[in-house]
C-alpha cells in the first residue's frame, strides 16, 4: 500500500509539473503576441485557464511574469553565441531575436519597472537584480577575452564596459518598442562596438607588420 501511495504521489507531481509547464508555454505565446496582461485573472482568461487554477501554480502575477521570462531565457540559452562573439555582439544577437517577439521585450520592461518598486514587488526586484548580475558577469568575461586578443584596450574596466553594453541594449530596445520604424537596435549597438577601442599594442602590431601571422 505504501508503495502504491508513493507511485500515486509521483504521478501526481509529474502531472502538476507538466500542467505548470503547459501554462508557462501558453503564457509565453500570449505575451509574445500581445504583451503583458493587466492582472492574473485577465491572463488566465486569455490563455484559457481559470483564475483558481492559475493561482494554484503561481501565487501572484509577479511570480507568473518572472517565471515566463525565466522560461523564455532558458529557450534562448539553448542557442548560445559562439565563443568568439564580443559582449556587444551577444546583445546584438539577442536584440535581433527580440525583434520577432516585441511582447516579451515589453514584459522585460515591465519587470524592470516593477523592480524599482521593491516594497510592492520584492520577488521581481530579486529576479531583475540577480539577472543583471549574471548578465554583467557574462559580458564582462567576453570583454576580458577581447582584451586578451587585443580587440579591446586593456585599461577598460570589464565590469563597467559590461554595464554600459547592458544599459545601451535595454535603452535602445525600449526606444524601439515606442518607435520601431526609427530605432534600429542592432545598428546602434554596432556603433557602440566601434566606441570600445582596441589595444594600442594591437594597432601598432598591425601597422609595423610585427603582428601574429
Amino acid at each position: 500500500m505504501e508503495k502504491d501511495g508513493a507511485v500515486a504521489r509521483e504521478r501526481s507531481y509529474r502531472k502538476a509539473a507538466e500542467r505548470r509547464a503547459e501554462i508557462l508555454s501558453r503564457a509565453i505565446e500570449l505575451f509574445a503576441e500581445r504583451g503583458v496582461g493587466a492582472s492574473l485573472r485577465a491572463i488566465g482568461e486569455a490563455i484559457g485557464v481559470s483564475h483558481a487554477a492559475l493561482r494554484y501554480y503561481f501565487s501572484s502575477r509577479d511570480e507568473l511574469l518572472v517565471e515566463v521570462y525565466r522560461a523564455h531565457e532558458q529557450l534562448e540559452q539553448s542557442d548560445p553565441p559562439p565563443d568568439g562573439v564580443s559582449a556587444v555582439g551577444v546583445m546584438e544577437r539577442s536584440a535581433e531575436r527580440n525583434r520577432t517577439i516585441p511582447g516579451l521585450v515589453e514584459l522585460y520592461a515591465t519587470l524592470t519597472t516593477d523592480a524599482l518598486q521593491g516594497q510592492q514587488h520584492p520577488l521581481t526586484q530579486d529576479f531583475v537584480r540577480d539577472r543583471f548580475r549574471t548578465v554583467r558577469a557574462y559580458l564582462a568575461d567576453r570583454v576580458r577575452v577581447g582584451q586578451r586578443t587585443g580587440a579591446i584596450a586593456a585599461d577598460i574596466d570589464p565590469d563597467d564596459a559590461a554595464s554600459l553594453v547592458i544599459a545601451a541594449s535595454d535603452g535602445l530596445q525600449l526606444q524601439w518598442l515606442l518607435d520601431p520604424d526609427v530605432v534600429d537596435v542592432r545598428r546602434a549597438l554596432a556603433l557602440l562596438e566601434r566606441l570600445l577601442p582596441p589595444s594600442p599594442q594591437a594597432d601598432g602590431d598591425e601597422e609595423d607588420g610585427t603582428g601574429p601571422a
